[in-house]
C-alpha cells in the first residue's frame, strides 16, 4: 500500500488497480468509502479501457470479437510504481499478454496522485504506444462515505450542488446500457438532496459538455464533505447501490460511457468513444478538495 501525507491529508493508493482507498482528515475523518462485499466492494476504481457495460459483454473489432466487463480491466491490473514522493506517486500500466487478449491495442496508462494541502489532484495520461489508430475510453469511480461522520446524520441528511448551478440534460440507463437518444433534465439550480429513489434507475449520468464544472458532496448538519472539480470530462455519473440502503455515494468523471441500448458492437462506431492516432497521448484530471 503506497501512502501520501501533508499536514492536512493521509491518502492510501493500492497498486492492484492503482486505486485511491483512503483520505483520511488530521482529525481521523475517513472520506473514502471502506469497502464491503454486501453493497460494494471497491473504492475509487480506474476505468479503462471502457466505461460502464459493453452490450453482451463484447465487442467487435477488426473482424474478431472481444469480451469485456463492466469498466474494463485496469482495475483488476498490477500498476507498476514509476515515481513517488511524500505527496505525489505515478503508477504504470502497459499493455501485457492478459490485456491483449480482451484489448488488441498498445497503449501506456499512468494514474497519478498529488496531495497540494486540502486538495488530492489525480491525472491520467494515456499513449497508444502502436501504429494504428486506437479506441477507448476512461473514468473514475471515487466512492465517499455517507454519512461522513457516524455521529450524526444519516443519508437524507446529504446533498449533491453542483457548480455551474442550472439544469442539465441527463442520460438515462436501461440498466446497463445508456439511451442518450431519450435525454431527460435534472434541475441542479438548488442543491439536489440526497434519496434512495434518485438511483432506482442506476446512476444519474450528467451531460457535463466538457465545461469545468465542481460537485460538491455535504450535508445540512454540520460543515464537512468532498468537492470533486472535473476539468473537460463529458458525463458526471452519480451513484449508490438500489434498493441496498448504502452508506456511500460515488462522483464519477468520465470521458466513455456505457453501450447505447442499440450498440452494434464495431468498437469503431460505439457511442462516447475516444480516438487516440499512434504515438499520441492523452491527458485528463480531476481534483478532490476535503473539508
Amino acid at each position: 500500500m503506497l501512502v501520501l501525507h501533508n499536514e492536512f491529508l493521509s491518502a492510501k493508493i493500492n497498486e492492484l488497480g492503482a486505486e485511491l482507498v483512503s483520505v483520511t482528515s488530521d482529525d481521523q475523518l475517513e472520506y473514502i468509502w471502506q469497502g464491503n462485499q454486501k453493497f460494494w466492494g471497491r473504492h475509487a476504481p480506474v476505468l479503462f479501457p471502457i466505461v460502464g457495460r459493453l452490450k453482451d459483454d463484447s465487442y467487435q473489432y477488426q473482424n474478431q470479437t472481444y469480451q469485456m466487463s463492466q469498466h474494463g480491466f485496469a482495475r483488476d491490473q498490477h500498476f507498476v510504481v514509476e515515481s513517488q514522493t511524500d505527496e505525489t506517486v505515478t503508477l504504470l500500466l502497459r499493455d501485457n499478454e492478459q490485456t491483449l487478449t480482451m484489448y488488441p491495442f498498445h497503449f501506456e496508462l499512468r494514474v497519478s496522485y498529488t496531495l497540494e494541502q486540502h486538495q488530492l489532484m489525480v491525472t491520467f495520461n494515456v499513449i497508444n504506444c502502436g501504429s494504428e489508430l486506437m479506441y477507448f475510453a476512461l473514468g473514475a469511480h471515487p466512492g465517499f462515505n455517507v454519512p461522513l461522520d457516524a455521529a450524526g446524520g444519516d443519508f437524507t441528511n446529504y446533498f449533491v450542488k453542483v457548480a455551474p448551478a442550472q439544469k442539465y440534460e441527463r442520460v438515462p440507463l436501461e440498466a446497463p446500457l445508456s439511451n442518450p437518444y431519450n435525454l431527460k433534465t435534472i434541475d441542479l439550480t438548488k442543491p439536489l438532496m440526497l434519496d434512495r429513489d434518485l438511483f432506482k434507475a442506476d446512476a444519474q449520468v450528467l451531460m457535463l459538455n466538457n465545461r469545468e464544472t465542481t460537485v460538491m458532496l455535504a450535508s445540512n448538519l454540520d460543515d464537512r464533505g468532498v468537492a470533486m472539480t472535473v476539468f473537460d470530462a463529458p458525463y458526471l455519473g452519480i451513484w449508490s447501490p438500489y434498493p441496498k440502503e448504502a452508506p456511500f455515494v460515488c462522483l464519477e468523471p468520465w470521458w466513455g460511457i456505457a453501450d447505447t441500448v442499440d450498440a452494434s458492437g464495431q468498437l469503431e462506431h460505439k457511442f462516447g468513444i475516444n480516438t487516440l492516432p499512434a504515438q499520441e497521448q492523452f491527458d485528463t484530471k480531476y481534483s478532490l478538495t476535503f473539508f
